[in-house]
Order: C-alpha cells, then structure tokens, then sequence
C-alpha cells in the first residue's frame, strides 16, 4: 500500500478521549484508507494509516469487545 495522503482530511477527535489533556486519540477517513493519530502532538502527530478493510475489521472487533482486557 502506498502511503496515504492525510493533508486535506478532516480529523475528528474522539468522542472516549480524556477532556483532561490525555488520551486524545483523532481519526480520519480518506478514500481507500484511515488514520489514527495523537490530537497532543498537533500537526506533528505521525499518522497510522489503516486500509479501509483493516478499519473496519478493528471497529467491529472493538465494538464486539474482542479487545477488552479480561
């Protein structure tokens, strides 16, 4: 996959993330891909690119609590 190009998405910060100042997880959707990245770092936030079938794997796994710590 080649790199995404996140410049122009429109990044939306988490509706878990701690109001506090920590935990601030971004997400954004661009066509073919997604990103993570940390809303502390601003614009020098390294992305985490997904393709859109790894996103979408993780969001149904997440939402089925195949990550919840037992």
């Amino acid at each position: 996959m080649l790199t995404p190009d996140f410049t122009q998405a429109h990044w939306r910060k988490s509706s878990r993330s701690n109001g506090g100042g920590g935990a601030c997880v971004m997400v954004a959707r661009i066509p073919g891909a997604a990103g993570v990245k940390d809303s502390k770092l601003g614009s020098a936030s390294p992305v985490l690119p997904f393709t859109t079938s790894a996103w979408s794997a993780f969001l149904r796994d997440v939402k089925t609590g195949k990550h919840d710590l037992r």
